[in-house]
């Protein structure tokens, strides 16, 4: 297993302490199937489109579930049931039920999701809050940061 140091980051970055946990996780790879395959693309700025390749299934066979910083797809579909009329001789595409988890960073939110051609696609945008969009401070004269409070205060 491959391990990284990100002792360096750490002296430029602050509040990233998650970071070294996510990359590892990420290293690990997921458990389980690889099914169904998906496809994630950044669509604009502050936008991504999660894409899972979900063939046979409707929209009443999958749930979307956002929750505490993660996005849960769920599919579940009927067995169908073999017989004398509808025996498969070859059986190539899956019908199995499956749950793909995805972690989704702060203020992240899914927007939408549609089904189109067995394409589910889901809609995220990163929404930041004003509180935490940059902004620009002025740099005073000496003394003058002083002089402003006080006539703040006098009136």
């Amino acid at each position: 297993m491959t391990t990284f140091d990100f002792s360096p980051l750490f002296r430029t970055s602050v509040g990233y302490d998650r970071l070294a946990a996510l990359m590892n996780s990420a290293n690990r790879g997921e458990q389980g199937s690889a099914f169904p395959p998906y496809n994630i693309q950044k669509a604009g700025d502050d936008r991504y489109r999660i894409t899972m390749a979900v063939a046979g299934f409707a929209e009443a066979d999958l749930d979307i579930t956002s929750e505490n910083g993660k996005l849960i797809v769920t599919g579940s579909k009927p067995e169908d049931g073999e017989g004398d009329d509808n025996a498969f001789l070859y059986r190539g595409i899956a019908t199995r039920s499956f749950e793909r988890r995805f972690n989704l960073a702060d203020h992240v939110k899914v927007t939408g999701a549609s089904l189109d051609n067995g394409l589910l696609h889901i809609e995220l945008e990163r929404e930041i809050p004003e509180a935490m969009k940059p902004r620009k401070i002025e740099i005073h004269a000496p003394g003058a940061l002083l002089e402003n409070t006080a006539e703040e205060k006098a009136a």
